[in-house]
């Protein structure tokens, strides 16, 4: 077969994804936060780009005022939804200045006489309110004015401008330099010192060393037992179970600290997997004491801390910020809007680029700022199209789970993104992207966009089918409502859901349970019938104290 060379024309239809438009997508998936960040960006590196301020300025001369834009509208299902664009300005109106300025000259001009006549018109010497000669007072204002170390940290007279209220909080103590501050005191040997600190590295927030400290042997080139003992010494360090390399020592550490590790407790620390099970049998068998010390030595154990380094400077946790707001409407409907503080305001200033674009002289300035106005004008228009896209789907979503609003969640409709998207006539991939990282505020309660997104579950007798999240709660509403007596196994759970008309099989109720993190109906009774046993216990023994205390 011989291989030629030849040319051919063809013509082909493919989706080129220009750098606008990728730019459009990611802000559609983006959080409120994402989008802050990748806005102050933006506005650092675009010269053109500027923030709109909250408060009320002065309209520039020259440049249009903007008006507030608003729409809303409503449909029969009772659902409005309503945006706000632009920015507001507001003037500030006062009194006539020309009677103000007139009054002063007047105050100015008038003759107040002698000193004698002044001071009795006032009342009071005047050696009491001029005290200081002109430059006295001048150079005791400079004095003041220079800066000192005391005000720099907000310390001494100032304004409200110079006001520092930051330099009076207290800085986070971190777990690592308060356990470095008890190594320097526990080590004098600048080689064990240098051991710790290496292990004081190693330490995770939760204050827990790696189960393995053989690799940091070999890397500080010291033998076993000398790490060994450095993590001896480390385990008294404040907190108490500090240092440890699993949940058993730390639980140890801290019975220590209390003279409570007796071989009982010991017993109890080491099966620790047995009173996760709540094998309460094996753990009396184990430990070999009766059922009132058990449930004493179990209690003992739950006022330990299982992550004593999480009391100092851990991570803070973000509160969430809803970005639609669900309310009920006087109609009985229910609206839908926007939270405009988690919504950039940034506008293209027109102004500066004319001005730039009369003096610029060099081709590549000129391309330069035109490259400025093209992606500030498209960043605007990306925003603008990305709170609408998030209010339409919004919208559609309420319409849809109408029953979830009012009545709770067993009335939450199975729901998927095709429905929306042909709702709203857009692509099942851009409803995916608005429903990331997005929340709702409601009157149930925040949730995340595709909270609302369910599979759907059959019906056992062909009517409507059922949401999988509704389902979920029934089962939990079935399990929280059983009696000790009468523990519901899976199939029970799954033979009361078909007389309530819901078909499902038994391994999707153990999916559902488990996701729950409800365990096994043999582990709730055991639960169950160990906390009932600790309650009759109770009663008995201060019953037998008070016998004790009663006089002969």
């Amino acid at each position: 077969m011989a291989l030629t060379q030849r040319l051919e024309f063809r013509q082909s239809q493919s989706l080129v994804m220009t750098p606008q438009l990728m730019q459009a997508i990611k802000l559609l998936q983006l959080s409120n936060l994402d989008l802050s960040a990748f806005v102050e960006e933006e506005l650092e590196r675009n010269p053109l780009l500027e923030r709109v301020s909250d408060g009320p300025e002065a309209p520039v001369p020259g440049e249009p005022t903007p008006e507030r834009a608003e729409f809303s509208e409503s449909d029969e299902s009772g659902v409005s939804y309503s945006d706000q664009a632009g920015s507001e300005r507001s003037e500030m109106a006062g009194p006539s200045g020309d009677g103000f300025e007139q009054a002063a000259e007047d105050w100015i001009d008038r003759d107040l006489g002698s000193r004698s006549e002044l001071e009795q018109t006032l009342d009071a010497p005047l050696d009491n309110v001029f005290s200081e000669e002109p430059a006295e007072a001048a150079a005791r204002n400079a004095q003041d004015a220079a800066p000192t170390a005391y005000t720099e940290w907000g310390g001494g007279p100032s304004n409200d401008d110079s006001y520092n209220l930051e330099a009076f909080v207290a800085a986070e103590v971190t777990l690592g330099s308060h356990l470095a501050e008890q190594l320097a005191v526990a080590f004098a040997d600048p080689a064990r010192r240098m051991i710790g600190q290496y292990l004081i590295n190693l330490v995770d927030e939760a204050g827990y060393l790696p189960p393995d400290l053989g690799q940091a042997a070999e890397r500080l080139g010291a033998s076993q037992e000398e790490v060994e003992a450095v993590v001896a010494v480390l385990h008294k360090f404040d907190p108490a179970g500090v240092c440890a390399r699993n949940l058993s020592e730390c639980l140890a550490i801290q019975l220590r600290e209390l003279d409570r590790y007796d071989p009982a407790m010991q017993a109890l620390v080491e099966h620790l997997d047995l009173l996760a099970r709540r094998d309460i049998t094996a753990l009396r068998k184990f430990c070999g004491v009766d059922d009132e010390d058990i449930t004493d030595m179990i209690a003992e154990i739950r006022r330990l801390d299982p992550k004593p380094g999480l009391k100092f400077g851990s991570m803070r946790t973000q509160t969430m910020v809803p970005d639609v707001y669900v309310r009920p409407g006087p109609d009985g409907g229910w609206h839908v809007e926007l939270n405009s503080d988690t919504l950039p305001r940034v506008l293209v200033n027109q102004i500066y680029y004319t001005e730039l674009s009369k003096t610029v002289r060099k081709d590549g300035d000129k391309s330069y700022f035109t490259d400025c106005l093209q992606n500030a004008t498209w960043l605007v228009r990306a925003l603008d199209q990305r709170a609408r896209t998030i209010l339409k789907v919004a919208t559609e979503i309420v319409r849809q789970q109408d029953g979830f609003f009012t009545n709770g969640v067993a009335h939450l409709r199975p729901l998927n993104l095709k429905a929306v998207a042909d709702a709203i006539q857009m692509h099942e991939s851009t409803v995916s992207r608005v429903t990331a990282n997005k929340y709702m505020a409601t009157n149930r309660g925040s949730f995340e966009l595709k909270y609302f997104f369910t599979a759907s579950i059959a019906s056992a007798h062909g009517g409507e089918a059922h949401s999988a999240e509704a389902v979920r709660h029934q089962i939990k509403q079935l399990i929280d409502t059983e009696q000790v007596a009468a523990i519901l196994s899976d199939d029970t759970i799954v033979e009361r859901l078909r007389e309530s008309g819901i078909d499902i099989a038994r391994r999707t109720v153990a999916k559902y349970r488990e996701a729950m993190r409800i365990p096994s109906s043999v582990q709730r009774r055991r639960d169950k019938q160990s906390m009932l046993g600790s309650a009759l216990s109770a009663p008995a023994a201060s019953s037998d104290r008070s016998r004790d205390t009663q006089p002969a």
